[in-house]
């Protein structure tokens, strides 16, 4: 009796064992497939997605207007001026007041805060060497020109390029010279430090034109050459991969496993929204998800946007053709090449990057929106031209959410 019932027992176990490797296999192949379905792409979407991965972001791209962009040592001082509040009129402000590290380079404010209240929002630093145009509007068109634009401004720095060759002189010489060569001779008669032609102030500009012409133009040089360094630094501050780079990295190896845990159903829908339906690449393309052109998205401003920016571009003295640039004038296509039809322009700002962009708000140009919800679903009422997203459901809009955060991930800068 007793070996039969071992017999059985031995035969239910068995059939046990089988049934639960049954049920787990079954399970696993459900796991499987459903892996498969949410993660389908085709050769050609995976083509599209791999164009928007940071691993495909090129190489620092060389800027010919500025001819010591990679010196290490322009790097190190253009931090230390980046970070020096004695670039201010009170000693309380800096670049880094407003493109604060801790949160993404930017200062979560609606209307940036200097010496005063500026009429925009800080723009966003990150992969910021990549653009041809800086500020909103595209009033520069080099990342050291637009570095030294908020030191003069009364609103920002409240600066003189002539304060600043003092600054130069008194506490940087040293580091100064080893870079950019000889500093001349800087004193209150050969450079009054109130002079300046960039303030508005015309105490401040006639004080500049009674300088002589060749102790303005030290002034001048030694001005561009600190946006140089400034320029160096930034263009230091890049992404570094994010959920969805590492989503896409695993699509292309084919691990669906690994793709699952980077992104969840929903930002994988999103992202699908964003690449199809929604037609968000349009403008926001290639792996910093930006065409950093300018668009008029029919937010209610008076301010011009790009359709002013294009004249101060050309009347820049700090432009890549301008006489303190070190590019050949056939080195600066863009500019020479610029779209002057300012009417297509007015009201148009630049596309901004959308990496990081959950953890930077507010949003647009003057800061309107304080979050994302606000801006997408502008964007789906909108009766702009631009857009057209009129047929996006409200689930749709959250799903598109979920794939932006997927968007966020750490910076690399010179500590």
């Amino acid at each position: 009796m007793f070996p039969f019932r071992a017999f059985a027992f031995g035969i239910l176990l068995a059939a046990g064992v089988m049934l639960v490797m049954f049920c787990l296999s079954a399970e696993a192949a459900t796991a499987e497939k459903n892996l498969k379905e949410i993660h389908a792409w085709s050769g050609e979407e995976i083509s599209l997605l791999r164009s928007l991965s940071l691993f495909s972001l090129p190489a620092l791209p060389k800027d010919p207007s500025n001819a010591y962009a990679d010196n290490p040592r322009a790097i190190e001082l253009g931090k230390k001026f980046f970070f020096d509040k004695r670039f201010s009129a009170n000693g309380k402000v800096s670049c880094g007041t407003c493109h604060m590290p801790e949160v993404n380079f930017t200062d979560k404010l609606p209307l940036a805060m200097g010496m005063g209240q500026t009429t925009r929002r800080t723009m966003p630093l990150t992969g910021n060497a990549y653009n041809a145009w800086f500020f909103w509007d595209g009033r520069k068109d080099s990342l050291w020109s637009q570095a030294i634009g908020p030191i003069e401004s009364s609103v920002e720095h409240g600066f003189t390029r002539s304060m600043c060759a003092h600054l130069i002189a008194d506490k940087y010489k040293k580091e100064y010279e080893e870079i950019f060569g000889k500093l001349p001779r800087i004193n209150n008669k050969s450079c009054p430090p109130k002079a300046s032609p960039g303030t508005g102030n015309p105490a401040a500009l006639k004080a500049w034109n009674a300088m002589k012409p060749e102790d303005r133009d030290n002034v001048n040089r030694i001005y561009a050459n600190i946006g140089k360094a400034i320029a160096a630094f930034v263009a230091q501050i890049l992404p570094r991969p994010a959920p969805f780079d590492l989503y896409v990295d695993a699509l292309t190896k084919n691990d669906l496993e690994a793709a699952d845990k980077f992104m969840n159903r929903d930002a994988v829908d999103g992202l699908r929204l964003f690449t199809g339906k929604a037609k968000c690449t349009s403008c926001h393309m290639g792996p910093l998800f930006t065409n950093s052109s300018f668009h008029n998205i029919g937010l209610a401003t008076t301010d011009k946007g790009r359709a002013e920016g294009i004249d101060k571009v050309l009347a820049d003295e700090f432009n890549c053709l301008g006489i303190y640039s070190d590019a050949k004038p056939d080195e600066c296509l863009e500019l020479r090449f610029i779209d002057t039809n300012r009417a297509k322009y007015v009201g148009a700002f630049k596309t901004p990057s959308l990496r990081n962009v959950a953890d930077r708000p507010p949003y647009m140009h003057a800061g309107q929106f304080k979050t994302l919800s606000e801006v997408l679903v502008f964007y789906q009422r909108s009766a702009s031209r631009e857009l057209e997203h009129n047929e996006l459901t409200n689930t749709e809009l959250l799903k598109i959410e979920a794939f932006l955060k997927t968007l966020t991930g750490p910076l690399s800068f010179p500590k």
